[in-house]
């Protein structure tokens, strides 16, 4: 009888600890995310030199127990900024950063925008779920107007700004070899989101310029809604303004 190779074609991926989901709350899109860079990083066979940046928030310190590759986990919105000395010191290593929507945008606007500006080679994966969901759900840069938070009860208004559209700001910027925005929130979105984090990562194989990806997230326990009715939200509520595809995707700068 001729043998059979086996491999791997679902379940936990390899680089992650098998417990990994159990960090989050019920419903997270963060370990969806997790898996996804997981199994990009493999496929790409990239592990041995994959350093990973965090910030703070659900994003940080739980990210780097759930990916069994180098991590650092940096002060609140100073993500990039690391990332770019590592990269600079090491250009030979492949960094990203994993930040929440506060951590890349808001406080870490500063870092973001001033290391795509530079086409630093990195790349920057920011999670969106529409809040500081660490913190008690305050509102965030990427919140949607009208949304209630714990610091607008009564809905976001105009008086508050409006939501940050960061993949179309980082396709804005002449150092961005990439940006593009997925989501979670169905298996279609997965693969799709899963496509744009690898093509992130390959432009900076090819020492391109900063690479980037937005990925919109549930978070059922701040939003106070069900795991289910949190998909729905990123389908009915987020996606309508915060539209998934690619906005850019260079290969000269």
């Amino acid at each position: 009888m001729e043998s059979k190779q086996r491999k791997w074609v679902a379940g936990t991926p390899p680089l992650a600890p098998q417990l990994f989901f159990l960090f989050h709350c019920s419903g997270c899109g963060h370990p969806l995310v997790e898996r996804l860079v997981c199994e990009v990083i493999g496929e790409l066979d990239i592990a041995g030199r994959t350093v990973n940046v965090s910030g703070a928030g659900c994003s940080s310190g739980f990210f780097i127990r759930a990916v069994d590759t180098d991590g650092f986990m940096g002060p609140h919105g100073r993500a990039a900024d690391i990332a770019t000395a590592m990269k600079r010191v090491h250009p030979d290593n492949i960094v990203y950063t994993v930040q929440g929507d506060g951590d890349c945008i808001a406080i870490g606007a500063e870092g973001f925008l001033n290391a795509a500006g530079r086409a630093e080679k990195i790349t920057v994966i920011m999670v969106n779920n529409a809040n500081y969901g660490t913190t008690g759900g305050q509102m965030a840069p990427t919140s949607l107007m009208g949304q209630v938070t714990s610091t607008t009860p009564g809905g976001r208004t105009v008086n508050q700004g409006f939501p940050m559209h960061v993949a179309e700001l980082a396709a804005s910027i002449k150092g961005c070899a990439y940006s593009a925005r997925g989501a979670v929130n169905s298996p279609s979105n997965y693969k799709r989101t899963k496509k744009f984090v690898k093509t992130a990562l390959q432009k900076q194989m090819n020492n391109l310029g900063f690479s980037f990806v937005e990925i919109l997230s549930m978070c059922p326990s701040v939003w106070h809604l069900t795991p289910a009715e949190s998909l729905k939200f990123i389908s009915d509520k987020m996606i309508p303004e915060f539209p998934l595809g690619e906005f850019k995707n260079v290969d000269i700068l």
